[in-house]
């Protein structure tokens, strides 16, 4: 089994739980007062409340987009990223870069969006039009 395991920061446990649970469809595991584990797309995140929350960063440019460093997500089938993307869409939550597709007609191509999370944390969710080019170099 592998399984990818990431802690971080939050602000504080409830709306973390509303954020992860609600919204993206997480299982909570264990917790304590103080940090929260879920199930997020089958890998472990630890969710830690802190009072030193870093600032954001948007030191990457990808595809002509500056994108916040660090994130962290999740590559999703077309129809989970169609639910997730929904999902946010409803809540109201605002896109640090909104659903739209990266890399057209390219070796990689795939559907990509930035969300923050209720602590500031930046994530991405991505789909590939095909799977098998997730870790494929440039052909051309």
């Amino acid at each position: 089994m592998n399984i990818f395991h990431y802690a971080f920061k939050v602000k504080d446990l409830t709306s973390t739980r509303k954020f992860y649970i609600e919204l993206i469809g997480c299982e909570e595991g264990r917790s304590t007062d103080t940090w929260v584990d879920f199930s997020f797309f089958g890998h472990q995140l630890s969710a830690h409340v802190s009072d030193d929350m870093p600032a954001q960063d948007y030191c990457g440019q990808v595809d002509g987009v500056r994108v916040p460093i660090p994130h962290f997500g999740c590559l999703l089938s077309v129809d989970r990223f169609e639910q997730i993307q929904q999902r946010l869409e409803d809540a109201g939550v605002e896109f640090v870069v909104k659903p739209q597709k990266r890399y057209a007609g390219q070796t990689g191509e795939q559907m990509t969006m930035f969300v923050f999370d209720y602590s500031g944390n930046p994530l991405e969710f991505k789909s590939f039009t095909d799977e098998s080019e997730v870790f494929a170099k440039d052909t051309e």
